[in-house]
């Protein structure tokens, strides 16, 4: 690669003042999901939620991420990036309050809401820090992306440690355990407070709104319009149903209504496009990152549960704070792999997503704990660099986008996590679990089944085994006082953890091919490289 290629020079003299502000904003938005995730039991426990309104209230982690670096992306341009990082301070702030209100009745809608903003304000600063970073250093963004993004490794580490000691060994209110998330943002404030920060090279060209949506066009906006509508439908319409009370918002007609607001966000987006068609190549890179966030974040909402079922639950937390820890460490090392192996963004890429491959499977098989480490070391090794990478290869490669295509795929990635990625392997945990079971030990089946069947997306219903009477069985069991059906129920959830990874690996596998078919694109151009703006360029960069 040439030296312009991996050159630490920044454009701006407070550069790495703000490198490190957007790193600590991350780090809170971290150190706040770890800590919230610690804490469902106790909501669970103190509120008499149900795992339905748990997940619910989880899910708005997603949904309000998506919404807020999508808007956050479309307006930075053109309002700045300091009002955004205001905006965001702001709702931190709020999000705990609404929070803590939560009691009695109302104790749903403030956890539900308060996750919302909490989660809209961490989507709003990534629509700051992505686009901000990929202006700061032009002409190495995987690695300070990769920098800037460790930080979100290093919250899951500080948040799950603190809420294992405090919730576990000191038993504190969770109250005082979530208000820690505080201290980060406070620091990201006051490190963000009066400084400069300079613009993207297409905000600097003068491009406007419609100008930088061309390379997104008709074919990005129907990627778009599509998760919009999945969300209206699977997501909004449950949550406006459960508010309310009215079965309309669950029943088919609302299933037209989630359609029109599909078509009204189609029609927006290609509309401020001027109605371009849109870059195929983008498109890839928007559907690509789709399945990293469901295999990343999605299979992170799982891992503890699947592989502290398959050995301990303490195991499981302690492998979880193993793999945040490769993440962290790994994520500085982007540059060494550009400059000292030679590998490109998208050779990077077609590597990981091997390796993911191959981690998953290997964590499929674990029967001891030192298995286990050196599976999922594989796994976190190939997951580390997905998320960042993307956004520099998008940042290089379509320069006259400014913050919106990468704010784009920022929300795409993580509403795929919440709509297919989390609930896609609860699905195949629930469905292979309960084929398991129907084949071992079918008069266990019967007896621990629940009485409906439920489906996803395009896959056929299940009848899955109840988590209550599967709680109860894996606690006698584990006391060493299970009968011959709860421990058939026992061996059967972890069947269905086992395949529940091998099927997780199918996405990294695709995603291999296609890195594959982009190595060879760019190799057949001469070589993966970066496009700048300049005069007449900026109208016409592709």
């Amino acid at each position: 690669m040439s030296n312009e290629n991996v050159s630490n020079e920044a454009i701006a003299p407070n550069a790495k003042r703000l490198l490190w502000a957007g790193f600590m904003a991350i780090l809170a938005a971290g150190v706040g999901f770890a800590l919230r995730g610690g804490i469902f039991d106790n909501w669970g426990k103190e509120f008499g939620f149900t795992g339905v309104q748990l997940g619910a209230i989880g899910g708005a982690g997603f949904s309000g991420f998506c919404f807020g670096i999508i808007i956050g992306g479309v307006i930075c341009d053109k309002i700045g990036y300091g009002k955004l990082v205001m905006l965001a301070f702001a709702l931190h702030v709020l999000s705990a309050i609404v929070t803590f209100t939560a009691t009695g009745a109302g104790a749903y809608n403030s956890l539900y809401w308060g996750m919302f903003l909490f989660a809209y304000a961490n989507g709003t600063l990534e629509a700051v820090a992505n686009p901000l970073v990929a202006t700061l250093y032009p002409h190495n963004r995987t690695h300070f992306l990769n920098l800037l993004h460790a930080s979100w490794p290093a919250g899951l580490i500080i948040g799950g440690v603190l809420g294992w000691w405090l919730d576990d060994k000191l038993q504190l209110p969770w109250k005082w355990q979530l208000s820690l998330y505080l201290i980060p943002t406070v620091i990201y404030g006051v490190m963000f407070l009066g400084q400069h920060m300079p613009k993207s090279e297409a905000s600097v060209q003068g491009l406007k709104l419609g100008e930088m949506l061309k390379d997104v066009g008709m074919m990005g906006a129907t990627m778009i319009a599509l998760f919009v509508w999945l969300f209206s439908r699977d997501a909004l319409g449950p949550m406006l149903g459960g508010l309310t009370g009215a079965a309309f918002f669950t029943g088919s007609a609302w299933g037209y209504v989630a359609i029109a607001i599909g078509i009204g966000v189609w029609l927006f987006f290609s509309g401020l496009s001027g109605w371009a068609i849109g870059s195929w190549l983008l498109v890839v890179l928007f559907g690509v990152h789709a399945l990293v966030g469901a295999v990343e974040l999605g299979t992170d909402g799982w891992i503890q549960n699947i592989t502290g079922n398959i050995l301990t639950s303490e195991q499981g937390k302690i492998l979880f704070v193993f793999t945040s820890t490769t993440m962290f460490a790994l994520r500085f090392c982007a540059n060494f792999i550009e400059k000292r192996i030679g590998l490109s963004p998208v050779g990077i890429l077609l590597v990981c997503a091997i390796l993911a491959c191959v981690g998953l499977n290997l964590t499929s098989g674990i029967t001891s704990f030192g298995g286990a480490l050196l599976a999922l070391g594989v796994y976190a090794v190939g997951k580390t660099f997905f998320w960042p990478t993307m956004l520099a290869v998008t940042s290089d490669r379509f320069p006259r986008t400014g913050a919106v295509a990468i704010s784009i795929m920022g929300g795409l990635g993580m509403i795929s996590a919440g709509l297919v990625g989390s609930p896609g392997l609860g699905y195949a945990k629930d469905r292979f679990a309960s084929e398991a079971l129907a084949e071992k030990n079918p008069a266990a089946y019967a007896e621990y089944k629940v009485p409906d069947s439920k489906g996803w997306l395009i896959f056929k219903e299940v009848s899955a085994i109840d988590g209550k009477k599967l709680a109860a069985a894996k606690d006698a069991v584990t006391a060493g006082k299970g009968d011959e059906k709860q421990k058939a129920v026992h061996a059967a959830d972890q069947t269905g953890d086992r395949r529940t990874l091998v099927a997780d690996s199918f996405i990294p596998a695709i995603m291999a091919a296609i890195y594959l078919l982009l190595l060879l694109y760019f190799k057949a151009l001469g070589g993966y490289k970066t496009v700048h703006l300049g005069g007449a360029e900026a109208a016409k960069a592709t």
